[in-house]
């Protein structure tokens, strides 16, 4: 047999070891899919259950715009305590929940910084609860929110909701998902009080609101 036909048949058998490498490399691929896959629609993980349960404001107020040649926007102040509890209604599945960022909205608006909730693990069935504050110092607000609020400081009540930013991680046994982002909007409406001679708002002493309301919950 020559060089040349011993040389082609030595590239024939590595292409065919290549080609086996390949095929076991996808099914062994295709297999831990469909392992996956099979224990999702065994499982059915369902999301987790937020309620905000109730919201104390320490502060709620809008100052006036200062008189200078350089015109400045009103700005919002708020300091208030939200109690939130979060339900894992799963049998068989446990949830991590990380990096988790609370924060006040009204009309789509952040109005306040977001606030770091504690790295945790809920257990099959468990309840979580959380009583972080959430702060807002300064913050702009434009014309049309601040209209909407003096609309609302008409009606007695501002619709404020609590906003819930992070990720979690589903547990069955010993295995581990990949992280999901989960995103918790909790709509809230609060009762103006107090002396507002001042500005828009609710002042000292704090108030506290028991709210027990349902969130939505995007997975």
């Amino acid at each position: 047999m020559s060089t040349k036909e011993c040389g082609h048949h030595g590239d024939e058998h590595r292409r065919k070891l290549l080609r086996l490498i390949i095929a076991a490399v996808a099914s062994l691929v295709f297999l831990i899919l469909l392992t996956i896959f099979i224990i999702y629609l065994i499982l059915k993980p369902t999301k987790p259950h937020f309620m905000i349960q109730d919201i104390t404001i320490y502060n709620f107020n809008i100052s006036s715009p200062t008189s200078s040649p350089f015109p400045t926007p009103n700005t919002l102040s708020l300091t208030m305590q939200v109690t939130l509890s979060t339900h894992n209604p799963n049998n068989k599945i446990g949830i991590y929940y990380q990096k988790l960022h609370v924060y006040a909205s009204y009309r789509s608006q952040q109005i306040s910084f977001p606030t770091a909730l504690p790295d945790t693990y809920q257990g099959h069935k468990d309840f979580t609860v959380w009583s972080p504050f959430i702060y807002g110092v300064g913050v702009p607000v434009s014309p049309f929110t601040l209209s909407s609020l003096q609309q609302d400081e008409s009606n007695g009540m501002v619709l404020v909701s609590v906003k819930v930013n992070g990720r979690v991680k589903w547990k069955v046994g010993s295995w581990i998902s990949g992280r999901y982002h989960v995103f918790v909007n909790c709509p809230a409406y609060v009762r103006f009080v107090g002396d507002r001679n001042n500005g828009i708002g609710v002042v000292s002493p704090a108030v506290k609101f028991q709210v027990l309301q349902s969130c939505s919950v995007d997975v």
